[in-house]
C-alpha cells in the first residue's frame, strides 16, 4: 500500500449524487502514488492522500476532468500564529454550594471563568475557488441554463424538436433524423461512460444509458431513444439543482460574515477586509452591523442577535468581557471588540467545516446501500440481458420485442435514486441542524441519536446556569436593599463566584454601593470591614454564630435554605444579625421543559454530578430528575456503562471537558456550550446555545431523518418494482422506464430537502 506523505484538497464541480462520488473515488484511487481518497458530494470536495509525487496533481486533474467533472485545487489554510496554538486551563464545573464550611473566600477549584480554548484547528474556511461553488449539473455561479449541463440539455431538446419537425417532412429518413438528434445528447454521456469504464466503473448510469439508447436505435426505436436521452438529461439537471440547494444550505452560513471590518489602530478607524483581521486586533462594531469576527467585548453594552449562529430567536444582552461570534448582529449600541479567532477559525467557519466533515462520515444505512448498489447494478444488467435473450431462445418470442423490454429494464434499474436516498436526507438533516445550533458529527451519530433511550446529564453548566445567584434575601430591622448594599460593599473587587453573585444582584437592583475600608478575608469563614463607619461581617452561619447569637427562627431559616441546596451567608452589623443571603446555581430557564420533552419521547433521564448530594437532590427535586451525586469522573463513566448493560442506548450530555470519560463511554456524547472549541469538537454532537431542549430536538431530528430515508428507499425501489412488472407485461416502454429512474431520483432528493424546512422548537 502506498505510504501517504501529503494531503491535497480539491473542489470538484459536477457531482450531484453518490454514484458520481464513487466514480471519482474509484478513478483517482487507481492512480499510482495515491494512498487514500475521500469524496464529499455535499461539500463538492475531494481529499487525496498521496506519496508527494509532484506529477500526481496533473494526473488527478486529467482523470477527473475526463470523467466530465470540473476540478481545481484548494489552497490549504494558512498556519496560525504560535500564540493561537496554546491552550489554557480547564475547570471542573461541579461545585459544592451547599456546604456551610465552604463559604470562605479562599475556596479552591471554583474558578468559574476558566474555559479551555484549544485553537488547534486546520480549518480552511476560505476553501473557495471562484466558479466552483456548485456543479455542472445545475447552477454554479449563475442560472442553470448557463451551466455546461444546462446548455447540453437545451441543445438536446432543440435537436429533438427539430427532429420532430423534419421527421414529419421527411418520414422516409425519420429514423436517421432522430438518431442524429439522439447523438447530440448521447455523445457526451457515452464519453463519460467509456472513461468511467476505463478507470474501474463499468456499470455506471451513463453506461446503462448508452447501451439502452444505442440498442433502441438498432431495433428501430430511434425516436424513443432520442426522447429518452433528453429526459435523462433533464433528470440529471433537476438532480443537480436539488443537490445544489442542499449544498448551498450550509455554505450560505459562511456568507453571514461581513466582508469588511472597522479596525482600530493608533487611535484611528480603518475599513479592512474581515479575513485579514489578526488575533488580538481591536475592531469597532456599529449598531445594526454584523460582527465580522469572534471576539471579546472591550467596551460597550448592546443586545446581540445570535440567531444565525445558535438559532436563538431572542437577542442576548452582552457587555464587557462577554464573547461574541462572527455573523451575529449587533443591536442598539456600538461595541469595541478584541478579535480572538482568525477568519479561518471563527465559529461559523468551524461549523461549516464540521458539517462538511460530518457529511463525509457515512451512516450504517448509507454504507449498506453503497454495498448493496455494487451488486445491484451488475445484477440489473444481468436481468436485462436475460429478459432480452431467454424468451426468444427458449419460447420463440420476438427478438425486437424482448430486446426492447431488456433495454427498458436497464433504464429502470439505474441505481441513482437508491444510492442518493440516504446521503441526500442525511446532508439535508445535518445542514438543518447546524442552522438551529445542533451539530451532529456524521450520519452514524445522526442515526444513533434517534435510538437513544436514556440521557445522562451533567448538572453544573448543563442543567444549571453554571454560576450561583442570590435566590433569597432576609432582612432584620432594615430593608432588603440595605442588606444587599452592605454585602456588596464588602465583596467589591472579589472574583469569587459567591461574591460575584452578590455584586450582580446589587447591580441588578441599582444599589448605590458604598466603599469598604480595612476589608480583609477571614480564612474559610468570610470577610469583614468598615462600611460607613460601622464594622460589618459577611460570613458563613458557623462563623457568624461565633460573633453573635443566632435566634431559633434564624437557625431554622438557615437550615431550610441548606436543605434546598443553597449556600447561606449571614450579614452581621455591630452585634446583631442584619440579614441572611441564600445563593444557589439555579436551573436553566429551559431545563424543566427540556427534560419534559425527553420524557415525552419515553426517554429516561438521570443527573450525574460531582456536587454534594444535598445540593444535587434539591435541584433534582425541582426538575423532577433522578440524581446520582458526589461522583468522580470514573464514577460517571461506570454509571454510563451500567445503563448500557441494562440494554439502554445512552447519550451523555456535559461540558465536553470534565466529563470526557463518560462522554467517550456513551453511545452518543453531546457537548453543551456557546460555540466554544470544546463544545464544537470534543463530543459526537454539540448544542451551540446549550439548551437542554436541544437534546430532544436532536432526537426528533434523527427520527424525522430516518423516517425520510425509509420513504426515499420505498420510493426508489417501489417505482422500479412497479415499472419492472409493467415493462415485462408489455404495458410500459422506454419513456416510462427513464421517468422511473430520473423521476424517482428527483422525488427522493426533493423529499430529502423537506428536512431543510424550519421546524418548531
Amino acid at each position: 500500500m502506498t505510504e501517504a506523505t501529503q494531503q491535497d484538497r480539491y473542489r470538484v464541480g459536477g457531482m450531484d449524487c453518490a454514484s458520481c462520488a464513487q466514480k471519482i473515488d474509484t478513478a483517482v484511487r487507481r492512480l499510482p502514488g495515491v494512498a487514500d481518497v475521500s469524496v464529499s458530494v455535499t461539500s463538492g470536495t475531494m481529499t487525496v492522500h498521496h506519496n508527494g509525487d509532484e506529477a500526481l496533481a496533473s494526473a488527478i486533474t486529467k482523470r477527473v476532468s475526463g470523467l466530465g467533472y470540473q476540478i481545481a485545487p484548494l489552497a490549504p489554510a494558512a498556519p496560525k500564529p504560535e500564540a493561537e496554538e496554546k491552550a489554557c486551563g480547564c475547570c471542573h464545573h461541579d461545585h459544592d454550594h451547599g456546604d456551610d464550611d465552604h463559604h470562605g473566600h479562599d475556596h479552591e477549584g471554583h474558578d468559574h471563568d476558566a474555559h479551555g480554548h484549544d485553537h488547534d484547528h486546520a480549518h480552511g474556511a476560505a476553501d473557495e475557488v471562484p466558479g466552483l461553488h456548485g456543479h455542472d449539473h445545475g447552477p454554479m455561479t449563475g442560472p442553470w441554463w448557463q451551466s455546461a449541463k444546462g446548455r447540453l440539455t437545451i441543445m438536446a431538446g432543440a435537436a429533438l424538436a427539430v427532429a420532430w419537425g423534419l421527421g414529419h417532412l421527411f418520414p422516409v429518413y425519420e429514423e436517421w433524423i432522430f438518431a442524429v438528434a439522439m447523438l447530440v445528447g448521447l455523445v457526451p454521456i457515452a464519453r463519460r461512460a467509456i472513461m468511467a469504464a476505463l478507470v474501474g466503473t463499468p456499470f455506471s448510469i451513463e453506461m446503462l444509458m448508452t447501451i439502452a439508447a444505442v440498442g433502441a436505435v438498432i431495433i428501430g426505436a430511434s425516436e424513443e431513444a432520442a426522447t429518452v436521452v433528453f429526459l435523462f438529461l433533464i433528470g440529471e439537471l433537476l438532480e443537480g439543482v436539488a443537490a445544489g440547494r442542499a449544498r448551498a444550505s450550509i455554505q450560505s452560513l459562511s456568507k453571514l460574515v461581513p466582508k469588511t471590518a472597522l479596525l482600530e489602530k493608533g487611535g484611528k478607524t480603518t475599513e479592512v477586509p474581515a479575513e485579514s483581521l489578526a488575533v488580538g486586533a481591536t475592531i469597532l462594531v456599529r449598531p445594526g452591523d454584523r460582527i465580522p469576527a469572534d471576539g471579546i467585548i472591550l467596551s460597550g453594552e448592546s443586545s446581540v442577535d445570535e440567531a444565525p449562529v445558535t438559532g436563538e430567536s431572542t437577542p442576548v444582552v452582552k457587555g464587557v468581557d462577554a464573547s461574541v461570534y462572527a455573523g451575529t448582529v449587533n443591536g442598539e449600541a456600538a461595541l469595541r471588540v478584541k478579535v480572538t479567532a482568525a477568519a479561518a477559525d471563527n465559529t461559523i467557519a468551524r461549523v461549516v467545516k464540521l458539517v462538511e466533515e460530518a457529511q463525509e462520515s457515512k451512516a450504517p444505512t448509507e454504507r449498506f446501500i453503497d454495498r448493496f448498489s455494487r451488486y445491484y447494478t451488475p445484477g440489473v444488467v444481468a436481468v436485462g440481458a436475460l429478459v432480452a435473450v431467454l424468451p426468444p431462445l427458449l419460447f420463440g418470442g420476438a427478438w425486437d420485442e424482448w430486446i426492447y423490454k431488456g433495454l427498458a429494464i436497464l433504464l429502470i434499474g439505474c441505481p441513482c435514486a437508491l444510492v442518493i436516498s440516504t446521503p441526500a436526507a442525511i446532508a439535508a438533516s445535518l445542514s438543518s441542524g447546524a442552522r438551529r445550533g445542533l451539530l451532529l458529527k456524521g450520519g452514524a451519530v445522526l442515526e444513533t441519536v434517534g435510538k437513544v433511550t436514556a440521557v445522562a446529564l451533567d448538572k453544573t453548566g448543563t442543567l444549571t446556569e453554571g454560576r450561583p445567584v442570590v435566590t433569597d434575601v432576609v432582612a432584620y430591622g432594615r430593608p432588603e436593599a440595605e442588606v444587599i448594599r452592605l454585602a456588596a460593599a464588602l465583596e467589591t473587587g472579589s472574583s469569587h463566584p459567591l461574591a460575584k453573585a452578590i455584586l450582580d444582584r446589587a447591580a441588578k437592583d441599582g444599589a448605590d454601593v458604598p466603599p469598604a475600608n480595612e476589608a480583609k478575608a477571614l480564612g474559610g469563614k468570610g470577610v469583614t470591614g468598615l462600611v460607613e463607619g460601622a464594622e460589618i461581617l459577611l460570613a458563613s452561619p458557623k462563623a457568624a454564630a461565633e460573633r453573635v447569637a443566632l435566634s431559633d427562627e434564624q437557625s431554622e431559616r438557615i437550615t431550610a435554605f441548606n436543605d434546598e441546596g443553597k449556600t447561606v451567608s449571614v450579614l452581621v452589623t455591630g452585634n446583631a444579625v442584619a440579614g441572611i443571603l441564600a445563593m444557589r446555581d439555579e436551573p436553566r430557564a429551559d431545563a424543566a421543559a427540556g427534560l419534559k420533552a425527553l420524557a415525552d419521547h419515553g426517554i429516561r433521564t438521570v443527573m450525574l454530578t460531582g456536587d454534594n448530594r444535598r445540593t444535587a437532590e434539591a435541584i433534582g427535586r425541582q426538575l423532577g430528575i433522578e440524581v446520582r451525586a458526589e461522583l468522580l469522573p470514573e464514577d460517571k463513566q461506570r454509571i454510563v456503562g451500567e445503563l448500557k448493560a441494562q440494554g439502554l442506548k445512552v447519550a451523555k450530555v456535559g461540558d465536553g471537558i470534565n466529563d470526557a470519560p463518560a462522554l467517550a463511554a456513551a453511545d452518543v456524547g453531546i457537548a453543551m456550550g456557546g460555540g466554544t472549541d470544546v463544545a464544537l469538537e470534543t463530543a459526537d454532537a454539540a448544542s451551540l446555545h446549550g439548551r437542554v431542549g436541544d437534546i430532544a430536538a436532536m432526537i426528533a431530528l434523527s427520527k424525522r431523518t430516518m423516517a425520510n430515508i425509509g420513504q426515499n428507499i420505498t420510493i426508489a425501489l417501489g417505482l422500479k418494482a412497479v415499472f419492472l412488472v409493467t415493462t415485462i407485461a408489455g404495458i410500459t416502454g422506454l419513456w416510462p422506464a427513464i421517468l422511473a429512474d430520473t423521476g424517482a431520483t428527483v422525488l427522493v432528493t426533493m423529499n430529502a430537502l423537506r428536512l431543510l424546512a424550519p421546524t418548531k422548537g
